[in-house]
């Protein structure tokens, strides 16, 4: 059994996030493989709204990475979930079910007006994500590209990432 602590992220737990990331997306189909890539440069550029992390008995068994993202309708306060990561022996045991609520609740702390989120609709449902007629990520399937707002109306546009989303090693 787990006992999770979910906290914010601290200097000493940099390593343990990339060994976290690396393990998490190792076997998971439809990446690139670059989510270590991602989160060390988001860190390293400074744009990491939130940096959360879960921990078992001392170990960081998962991440969750939320910055800032731009709508080009010019709307202001909204972020993207993720890359977020769990290692395996931990998955499927609400690991990253306490990283996203935790952060979801962070983001409604800091007034923010929505989140969005790229990944798989039957897992992300749950939390109240679902995909939006008009607000989009190019050149990805509509069904994948999901968004909750929070306080609000939804925007109306096309939603761009920070540049760290395209690091490589």
């Amino acid at each position: 059994m787990l006992n999770i602590e979910i906290r914010h992220e601290q200097l000493d737990d940099i390593q343990s996030i990339h060994d976290v990331t690396v393990a998490a997306f190792l076997d998971a189909p439809h990446t690139d493989h670059r989510e270590q890539y991602i989160a060390r440069e988001l860190r390293k550029s400074n744009a990491l709204t939130l940096s959360i992390v879960a921990e078992n008995e001392g170990e960081i068994v998962g991440h969750v990475a939320v910055p800032h993202v731009v709508i080009s309708d010019g709307s202001d306060n909204w972020y993207g979930l993720g890359p977020i990561s769990v290692l395996p022996k931990c998955q499927g045991k609400g690991v990253g079910k306490k990283l996203i609520t935790t952060a979801l609740e962070a983001l409604k702390i800091i007034g923010a007006q929505g989140c969005v989120v790229l990944g798989d609709p039957n897992y992300y449902h749950r939390f109240g994500f679902s995909s939006k007629e008009g607000l989009i990520l190019p050149d990805v399937p509509a069904e994948y590209f999901q968004a909750l707002v929070i306080h609000g109306d939804l925007p109306v546009g096309k939603v761009s990432y920070h540049g760290a989303f395209l690091a490589k090693d």
